[in-house]
Formats: C-alpha cells, sequence, structure tokens
C-alpha cells in the first residue's frame, strides 16, 4: 500500500482515536452497516468498569458508547485466543446493563445492549465471517414468535422480546477472502487489511479516510503504533512457536505443551505416535505448564521491544509484578 494511502488499524483507532467526537462518524459508519439503520453516536462512555468489591472482575471492552435511542453499543477488539470468550461476552453485557440502571429505578430503565465483537483468531467452527444472534421467544407447539403486551404513555403497544434483549455481533476477520463490494464487506476489508477504496460509499470508511490515516499523526504517535504493530507481529510469532513446539513435545513426550492449537494438535499426535505411558496428571500439568511458559515468553518478548507493561498486561493477563520481574 503506498504510504499516502497507509490507514491506523481500527484496533489501534479505537484505543486512541476514535473517542474523540470529531470521529464518532467512523464507529458510527460500522454499526449503521451492523444494524442496517442509520446510528448516531451520542457520547462514549468509560469502558473500564469499575470494581464493586476485590473479587469483582473488570468489563474490559474498547468502546462502550450510547447511540441517539440511548441504547448502548459495546465494541470490542480480540487479537488473541480467549479460552472462556462467550462467557466474558456475556458478562461484558450483562455488567453495561446494571451499570446503567440504578436502584430503586424500575425496570422500564434497562436499556438494549448492541455487542459487536470483531475476533482476529479462530474462534471455533463455521464458515462465515460475520455471526449474528438474538433473543426471541418460539412457541414449543406451534412455532410462533412471541410478542408481549406492553403499556407506554397510556398506550398498550405490543413489544418484542428481542426489541430489549441484547444483540451479539461476531466478526471473524481472519475468515474474510472475499472481493469488497457491499458496504459491510468493505468494512471488513478495512478490518483485515486496511484497504479503504478511494471511491467508497460505505458509512463510515469516507471519514476513516480522513481522519485514520498513518501520516496525519505526529512523530511520537507514529512511533507509539509502530510499536503496537511490532508487539503484534512478535505476539504471533510468539504464538506460532509455541505451537510448533507444542505438536513437536506432544510427538516426543505424549503430553500438550505450548498455547492454544499447538497444545491440542501435539497431545492428539504424541498420543497417536505411542507415548502409552504419559499419565493424565502429568498431561495436565503440562499443558498448564506450557500455557504459562509461552505466556511469559509472549510477556518477555513484549517487553524487549519496548511494549508498554500495562500494553503487555492486557495482552496476556499477568499482573505487573509478574512483567516486572521477567
Amino acid at each position: 500500500m503506498c504510504e499516502n494511502n497507509k490507514y491506523i488499524r481500527f484496533d489501534w483507532a479505537a484505543k486512541r482515536m476514535l473517542r474523540d467526537k470529531a470521529n464518532f462518524g467512523v464507529l458510527e459508519g460500522l454499526v449503521t452497516v451492523l444494524l442496517n439503520e442509520k446510528i448516531k453516536i451520542t457520547e462514549i462512555l468509560e469502558s473500564e468498569a469499575n470494581q464493586n468489591d476485590a473479587y469483582d472482575k473488570f468489563n474490559r471492552v474498547d468502546i462502550k458508547a450510547t447511540n441517539s435511542k440511548g441504547e448502548i453499543i459495546i465494541v470490542e477488539i480480540q487479537l488473541t485466543r480467549e479460552l472462556y470468550y462467550l462467557e466474558r461476552i456475556l458478562y461484558g453485557v450483562a455488567k453495561a446493563i446494571t451499570e446503567h440502571i440504578s436502584l430503586g429505578d424500575k425496570y422500564d430503565k434497562v436499556k438494549k445492549v448492541y455487542s459487536i465483537n470483531i475476533l482476529y483468531f479462530d474462534l471455533g467452527q463455521g464458515n462465515d465471517y460475520l455471526y449474528h444472534g438474538k433473543t426471541t421467544f418460539k412457541g414449543v407447539h406451534t412455532d410462533d414468535t412471541l410478542i408481549v403486551n406492553t403499556k407506554e404513555r397510556d398506550a398498550l403497544k405490543m413489544k418484542a422480546p428481542e426489541d430489549i434483549f441484547p444483540e451479539y455481533f461476531i466478526i471473524r476477520v481472519n475468515e474474510f477472502n472475499k472481493v469488497a463490494t457491499t458496504p459491510l464487506e468493505e468494512w471488513i476489508d478495512y478490518l483485515k487489511n486496511g484497504h479503504i477504496k478511494e471511491d467508497t460509499q460505505a458509512p463510515g470508511l469516507g471519514e476513516a479516510r480522513k481522519r485514520l490515516q498513518y501520516l496525519s499523526m505526529d512523530k511520537k504517535e507514529r512511533q507509539a503504533y509502530d510499536r503496537h504493530i511490532d508487539a503484534i507481529m512478535v505476539q504471533n510469532d510468539v504464538l506460532d512457536t509455541a505451537k510448533l513446539e507444542g505438536r513437536a513435545e506432544g510427538r516426543a513426550e505424549g503430553r500438550a505443551e505450548g498455547r492454544a492449537e499447538g497444545l491440542i494438535e501435539g497431545k492428539a499426535e504424541g498420543r497417536a505416535e505411542g507415548r502409552a505411558e504419559g499419565r493424565a496428571e502429568g498431561l495436565i500439568e503440562g499443558k498448564a505448564e506450557g500455557r504459562a511458559e509461552a505466556t511469559r515468553e509472549t510477556a518477555k518478548a513484549m517487553k524487549q521491544h519496548g511494549i508498554d507493561i500495562n500494553t503487555i498486561s492486557l495482552i496476556t493477563g499477568l499482573n505487573i509484578e509478574e512483567i516486572n520481574i521477567l
């Protein structure tokens, strides 16, 4: 790509730039394309929820916003696999709902939440690059859809559960391998490859072409962005290396080591090639040791490349003290 047409990755923009009201149009475009209706962002909310106590979980999302209807939009970008990612999505939505209703409020204050999840890893089986989920109630015997009576401003109205319950979008970026011809495809092409057509009519991408150009950043911002890209490359390299090592270790010793697919595949291949003496306890311990070691190696490599410790902690899950002693 020509340097003059180099665009900033969306994950970086979400953390650094899209919180600026002048850049709301970019985010509005993505949500408009997904929901197939014009969306207007009114404000960006605090996306790192306060803990109620020491054992409460953080609600870690990249962007949390409200639209003109008062509905909540959560956008989260995930670069690497997380074991309980579906549970994390559910928790984030539940947290957002409860944070925006006060004790004593009526339940009509509950806000609808849209959860948009942009994933750069293989979540599981499925051939599409975009999945959409929402709640409906179907008759077990009649297959009809339940519509609920509700009273608003002294008028009886009908309301479908999907008007209230959260909606989920999972964008599997790496699964997109098409020539972009529709607004949605143009958006996924940008998310994956950083491409934006000069004559694009896709909502938000025109704004992105003007506001998310690499050369529009000052020298300090470009250096920070370049370190971010280096960190992603190092992280992916470490994960790939861990996967290969896990397979080799599995063949040699019949137990899983390494991370992600490498752990599982190494375990399967090692067993298949005859390490019958491997005990279940050894497999579990080796799996845990491989995960922990791979995580530390990831953090160590990122630290050597000058990545900010807080960023390392966010990506690897290690705490600050563990990172400092590496």
